[in-house]
């Protein structure tokens, strides 16, 4: 489905719950059309609503004149959010996303009910992967040719892809469209002027940090930074890579669903 908010064509997907339990919006990462979070969608309580969407130039939503900055996408996110009647949800950021989730948390505290971070970090200001890697981040091909991102998941995601190609290579071509490049640029020019660390503290919702032991993207020493900073926040560690939320979901959506549905009393 699309939908037009502030002059920008959006696509998007809700999975309808029961209405018992606060609405999950899920931020993939760079350059992924929604798709790719299915393996996790699929293994949480078909009771829970779920929503995703494109951004700008990514997967079904085409690609605006201008890059969009992180408060402008949070900004955006909250249109979105207003044209689909949702006032509060809950939030899923994984990787690029977790940038956007951050920014979502502190921008619009009101919107945001509990927060959860997956393999992110802090934007321009933290603990990098290793320069082979971050090189290999810089194209899109790994996320519009199937093959290629099979190929380079050992290297690339650690953990599980080592033995996941395959699992890759069809989350990739379950994709309805691949992002453009321009897209993919913009994203990176949101994340490179772009960093979280002055307003972590910030952050007032509950937060799970998940972070992989094995993640050559975004190293393990992030997870403990931001778990420091801010206030009401709790890490958990799993052994795996990157990918682990598309790769081993019925692992780590099990963690996610007790944190959102525990009674924190903060």
């Amino acid at each position: 489905m699309t939908i037009k908010v502030a002059g920008q064509s959006i696509r998007y997907d809700i999975r309808k719950g029961d209405g018992r339990s606060t609405p999950l919006l899920m931020l993939c990462g760079i350059g992924a059309a929604f798709e790719v979070l299915q393996p996790a969608v699929d293994a949480l309580d078909p009771d829970r609503e779920v929503i995703r969407f494109d951004v700008p130039g990514v997967g079904g939503s085409p690609v605006g004149p201008l890059p969009y900055s992180f408060p402008a996408l949070a900004w955006l996110t909250r249109r979105l959010l207003n044209h689909l009647g949702y006032q509060e949800v809950d939030v899923l950021g994984f990787s690029w996303g977790g940038g956007l989730a951050q920014q979502l948390a502190v921008q619009h505290p009101n919107t945001v009910r509990r927060l959860v971070l997956i393999s992110t970090a802090t934007g321009m200001l933290m603990v990098p992967g290793s320069p082979r890697t971050l090189l290999k981040m810089v194209t899109p091909r790994r996320f519009t040719d199937p093959e290629y991102a099979a190929g380079l998941a050992a290297y690339l995601y650690g953990g599980s892809a080592r033995r996941h190609s395959a699992e890759i290579r069809r989350v990739f071509r379950a994709q309805v469209q691949a992002g453009s490049r321009r897209g993919y640029l913009f994203q990176l020019v949101a994340g490179a002027g772009w960093t979280s660390l002055p307003f972590l503290g910030l952050i007032k919702q509950p937060t799970l940090i998940l972070s992989g032991d094995d993640d050559p993207i975004i190293p393990l020493a992030n997870a403990h930074l931001m778990a420091r900073l801010i206030r009401h926040s709790e890490l958990h560690v799993y052994p795996g890579g990157h990918v682990e939320l598309v790769t081993e979901a019925p692992t780590l959506t099990p963690v996610i669903t007790e944190f959102l549905s525990r009674d924190l009393r903060l």
